[in-house]
């Protein structure tokens, strides 16, 4: 995951990931056997991260949905520090555009990920959309740094994440 959170997935030479991974570049292969693989792996994994977190702060909350749909928005606020994670999420919604297999493995994500929303928070599609919008708006934010800046734009951003319409 750092090297292609560094690199992106197309421009990751796998025998920098072999070396990180303090494993051969021929063992590499064996595990996943073309570069698609691996990559989908790594959307796989960042994707169990989210859904882990999402699950645990619904399991950790209040009764209502709305607490449980909160808390998963403060989860993912939390999960946004990640810088590795962040880039990963990135690189996939690119590549995704691309590439099928990485385009199916993100989809399967976001409909884990909006089943466990409907389950545990009982929203509608419309507060699961904004939801979701959100958290995407969060994701730029936080590509571009925008918290260290004080620029009017910025800021209004940020407010609306904060707002009752974000997480």
């Amino acid at each position: 995951m750092p090297v292609i959170a560094a690199r992106g997935i197309q421009w990751t030479p796998t025998a920098e990931v072999a070396k990180q991974a303090g494993i051969s570049h021929a063992y590499l292969f064996r595990l996943f056997p073309t570069k698609s693989d691996l990559a989908i792996a790594v959307v796989e994994r960042a994707n169990q991260r989210l859904y882990d977190a999402f699950a645990d702060a619904a399991a950790s909350a209040g009764p209502s949905g709305e607490d449980k749909l909160h808390a998963m928005g403060l989860a993912y606020s939390d999960l946004l520090a990640d810088r590795e994670l962040l880039l990963v999420q990135m690189h996939s919604h690119a590549a995704a555009a691309e590439d099928p297999a990485i385009r199916e493995a993100a989809r399967k994500g976001f409909a884990r990920l909006v089943d466990l929303i409907e389950r545990e928070s009982g929203a509608d599609a419309t507060t699961i959309g904004r939801f979701f919008a959100t958290g995407m708006l969060m994701n730029v934010m936080a590509a571009l740094d925008a918290g260290s800046l004080s620029d009017h734009w910025a800021d209004v951003l940020a407010n609306y994440c904060k707002t009752e319409d974000g997480p």
